[in-house]
């Protein structure tokens, strides 16, 4: 690993720091960015030669000049470990619930809990996906959300296949107050996942764009849960519940949809 510092006469706000981003974030070389705008420099850790980012740097006309380039033992990075701990937090949170709503969907015969706790478990791995793109190039970012959208697809139609199975068979009534009670606390998981997300410096990178896709699905599809929860005890009938479970797979997919355009 070698770092490498830039001084950039014309870098004076964030807006300049995005556009330095832009233009080097597609050499694979680059292991991190370190910028330090008040004084105008860049610090670029990376492998291999410095001359494909030095003309990067240069060709942006902001008035950059290679200062100095020295070896280094640094590989951990304090944006990155910011990463990993918000990702970690998530996915401990996803994936608890996911093990609440899949028991006690099965247990009230609920759908909609069903349907929901294979969504918090994609999340669950999709956060867990996240943490190996923390720290590495666009390309493999990119690479990681094209797989996320492709498995939240796949738990889709398996969602869609169950769905159709229980509409044409004799399943009992759901117990609604379970999934009203067990909604309300998934939803203030999910609000909490979003606001930890949120926080992140790196949320316009793709992998992180894709959490926070999955997570706001969620807060959506918990108030879906329930609203189902009432239609069930006002109705005394499944279909409601069915009809959760149904669009919470079309949320799924279009939140995949939306992944893979980040991933192009």
């Amino acid at each position: 690993m070698e770092k490498t510092l830039f001084e950039i006469s014309k870098m004076n706000c964030p807006s300049e720091e995005n556009l330095i981003r832009m233009k080097l974030e597609g050499i694979s070389s680059i292991a991190n960015l370190d910028f330090d705008i008040p004084n105008g420099k860049l610090t670029v850790f990376h492998s291999g030669e410095i001359d494909q980012i030095e003309k990067s740097v240069i060709e942006l006309n902001l008035g950059g000049k290679k200062i100095s380039s020295e070896q280094t033992n640094q590989t951990e990075f304090e944006e990155n470990k910011t990463q990993k701990k918000l990702l970690w937090s998530v996915l401990v949170i996803n994936f608890a619930f996911f093990i609440i709503e899949m028991t006690t969907g099965i247990i009230s015969k609920s759908m909609g809990l069903v349907a929901d706790s294979l969504d918090m478990l994609a999340d669950s791995f999709v956060y867990g996906i996240s943490l190996f793109a923390v720290g590495g190039t666009l390309i493999k970012k990119k690479r990681i959300a094209k797989l996320a959208g492709y498995f939240q697809i796949t738990l889709a139609i398996i969602g869609f296949v169950e769905v159709l199975r229980r509409f044409f068979g004799d399943e009992k009534l759901p117990n609604f107050s379970t999934m009203i009670i067990v909604s309300i606390f998934a939803l203030i998981a999910n609000g909490i996942c979003l606001y930890i997300l949120q926080k992140s410096k790196s949320k316009e990178e793709a992998h992180m764009k894709a959490s926070m896709i999955f997570t706001s699905n969620d807060v959506i599809i918990n108030l879906g849960v329930i609203i189902a929860g009432v239609l069930v005890n006002w109705l005394s009938s499944s279909k409601p519940d069915l009809i959760i479970g149904t669009i919470v797979f079309i949320l799924v997919i279009q939140g995949a949809f939306r992944i893979l355009k980040l991933s192009k």
